[in-house]
């Protein structure tokens, strides 16, 4: 199964335009089985789901700001069921995460969706929070994956180190697009022997179509 995560910075490319339809065609060029998107609006979801075929869900955690952004899921395999949870901590920026659980042939899928905020212990108590939803290793047979812009910029943050107990943690350099740097965007997956690859998707129109890269992620054998 191939996954991927991408920051779409409200569709607004290093050109300045907004252009949800140039999303929808990195989006295409990732051919992901789910793609986790943040800071989108619901209704630009829509449009990119109209593009790829994917099933869209939408997850918005800012409704009062001028704009509504928020967290998304594509997905080619059927919906089970949808949780939102909110990740948001006293004075700071809005923040949440999409919870799907999805069905795949003989096999079970979680797939969470967020955004980590800017302070160190803003992420560190929203990783606990998400940890606790997680909870113990899943039954055999079961797949956790977490696609998400996590905002650590150093490898060593406290917050990724608390995801990798027991996840496979990997992120490749995404951020900025055109000369990425720094690996923020990440793909967590549970059993961590199921990640087998990660990379950026650095094509010449990912890199204007927003401030991030797309990060893709392939699982296998996780049986």
């Amino acid at each position: 199964m191939v996954v991927a995560t991408w920051n779409v910075h409200g569709c607004r490319g290093g050109d300045g335009r907004c252009d949800p339809e140039r999303v929808a065609r990195v989006v295409a060029e990732l051919d992901a089985d789910v793609v986790g998107l943040q800071e989108i609006e619901p209704a630009v979801v829509d449009v990119i789901a109209a593009h790829t075929g994917h099933t869209a869900i939408a997850a918005p955690t800012r409704t009062h700001h001028p704009g509504t952004g928020g967290n998304a899921l594509l997905t080619r395999h059927r919906v089970a069921a949808v949780r939102r949870h909110d990740l948001s901590r006293a004075g700071r920026e809005p923040r949440g995460a999409l919870d799907v659980d999805l069905s795949l042939v003989g096999r079970r899928c979680r797939a969470l969706v967020t955004h980590l905020g800017l302070q160190g212990a803003e992420r560190r108590a929203q990783v606990r929070q998400l940890l606790a939803l997680l909870g113990a290793d899943p039954a055999p047979g079961g797949l956790t994956v977490l696609l998400g812009d996590l905002n650590e910029w150093l490898g060593p943050g406290r917050a990724l180190r608390a995801l990798r107990r027991g996840f496979a943690c990997g992120g490749a350099r995404s951020f900025p697009a055109r000369l990425p740097l720094f690996a923020l965007d990440r793909v967590v997956v549970r059993p961590a022997v199921a990640l087998q690859s990660v990379r950026a998707h650095g094509s010449r129109l990912a890199r204007i179509a927003s401030d991030h890269l797309p990060v893709v992620g392939v699982i296998r054998g996780w049986t």
